[in-house]
């Protein structure tokens, strides 16, 4: 029998630690959901006989690569991020969030920015937004949160009351809302904007030390925001504005560029920081945890078949490669599954097999068959694992970094609940034509709210961010708020 054996990987090509155990706290578990492997075997396994795929929202992508400018091996051992000089292809997706396949690119909502780098030891996905923070911490909330959203079941029709009565539900939105409600909520064109990973992750150098970490892209462009008006009037006209303008600029050789900067805690300053550092609503202070630059990131191609690259790409924040891990960060733990298993009914559960997907370097693994199985479908190759056939095996090596967790198994909040102080800070950091403009924004958007009491709630929540924040929006409003202290 054979004795050489190729490292068992996932569907994007990142080596498996351990395939005979699932990731648990403790021995005796609850098993884990941040064990993508387990999620995916299981999940693939479900659809080898279901094929189904549904479409994706609006999007724009482009081709490109990642240069390393500053060595991150004292961080991590990811091999993309090694040393200076090194260039990983990657390809990245910008779309809408709430809006449909055939809705305007000029419409106030975030913008996702989701990042697949085609490296040696597997695709690793950094799936972000142009925003720092997000409306929710807890996975549980999203599918409620996007109803609101989405429109009405009687009238087919966008519904400022349930968006508004959701958020003024959820306090801990009042972050986000502030920012999208901003300037910032209308970028003038992909090119000149940001780019965060915002979820808290692990890295993991080669002597297995961690660190927590957070992703910040810095748009090379410069920030620059529309007009809401000009936004208005451009989503009737030319409501494919930006999807245009980053083909034009690459086509013409205006490649656009943005440096990856990270902020770089300590494993121990998670438990005595003063913001839970997991949650996703809140932002780290750049005065504690600087700015250290990574690399540069440029787009140079354009795809040269939308549906193809653009609209078949998948990316799932659980496509991991070693010295790259997830956090506790409960928004990030939900989505590890949410996304992956999106893609596996919108494509099929082999959408890693397709060309836009495909990692770049080995593949092997044990699925079989499904939707659109690319290739011979692992030919007369061993089809489980363990075997006595020289299948691909585990490496140990690659195991996750553990870390200690504590508390019972139940259903409970993060024991931080300040969801003002950020908000305040921010409103307090714009010009008094930024405040205005904010305020003009949201009395805009909660104008045609059915109840006043979902006003009043929401504007208790911009009052207790600052008092001069909430007074201006109610009196937008015409209403009158008073605020228990």
């Amino acid at each position: 029998m054979s004795s050489n054996h190729d490292h068992l990987t996932t569907s994007w090509g990142a080596p498996v630690g351990d395939n005979q155990n699932s990731q648990t706290a403790g021995s005796r578990g609850p098993t884990l959901i941040q064990d993508v492997h387990l999620l995916e075997k299981l999940a693939h396994f479900n659809r080898e006989r279901i094929p189904e795929r549904v479409v994706h929202a609006k999007g724009a992508g482009a081709h490109g690569y990642f240069e390393v400018t500053q060595d991150m091996s004292q961080y991590t051992k990811a091999a993309f991020l090694s040393h200076i000089g090194k260039r990983t292809p990657m390809f990245i997706r910008f779309s809408t969030v709430a809006g449909e396949l055939g809705s305007a690119d000029t419409v106030r909502d975030p913008r996702g920015f989701a990042v697949k780098f085609y490296t040696e030891e597997g695709n690793y996905d950094l799936v972000g937004n142009n925003t720092p923070v997000f409306f929710i911490r807890d996975a549980i909330k999203f599918p409620d949160f996007i109803h609101t959203q989405k429109r009405h079941p009687q009238t087919h029709l966008k519904n400022p009351t349930a968006v508004w009565d959701f958020w003024s539900l959820s306090p801990e939105s009042l972050h986000q809302v502030t920012i999208l409600m901003s300037d910032r909520g209308i970028p003038a064109t992909l090119r000149h904007m940001h780019g965060f990973g915002s979820h808290t992750f692990k890295w993991v150098n080669a002597e297995g030390q961690a660190v927590w970490v957070k992703y910040h892209f810095k748009t090379e462009q410069g920030v620059q925001n529309m007009d809401v008006d000009v936004a208005a009037k451009i989503a009737g006209e030319h409501p494919d504005y930006h999807t245009e303008d980053l083909f034009n600029a690459i086509a013409t050789g205006d490649f656009p560029a943005w440096k990856l900067y990270v902020q770089i805690m300590p494993i121990e300053d998670a438990d005595t920081y003063r913001f839970d550092p997991f949650d996703v609503t809140k932002v780290w202070s750049q005065k504690d945890y600087p700015l250290i630059e990574v690399g540069r990131m440029v787009l140079d191609r354009n795809p040269e078949n939308y549906f193809a690259e653009v609209e078949q790409a998948t990316f799932s924040p659980g496509s991991f490669v070693p010295g790259i891990e997830a956090s506790p960060d409960k928004m990030l733990q939900g989505r590890l599954f949410a996304y992956a298993d999106a893609h596996r009914y919108r494509v099929g559960p082999n959408h890693n097999q397709l060309p836009i997907n495909r990692p770049q370097c080995p593949v092997h693994n044990h699925q079989r068959d499904g939707a659109m199985a690319y290739g011979d479908n692992g030919g007369a190759s061993v089809y489980y694992e363990p075997n006595s056939f020289g299948g691909p095996k585990e490496s140990p090596e690659h195991k996750i970094a553990p870390y200690e967790v504590s508390g019972q198994a139940a259903s409970v909040a993060y024991d931080h609940h300040d969801h003002y102080t950020q908000p305040g800070d921010l409103y307090r950091l714009l010009s008094e034509d930024e405040r205005a403009r904010l305020v003009r924004n949201i009395v805009d958007a909660m104008r045609p709210v059915e109840q006043d009491d979902i006003k009043l709630r929401q504007i208790g929540h911009f009052y207790k961010a600052d008092p001069e924040f909430g007074t201006r929006i109610a009196e937008g409003l015409g209403l009158s708020v008073a605020v228990e202290s």
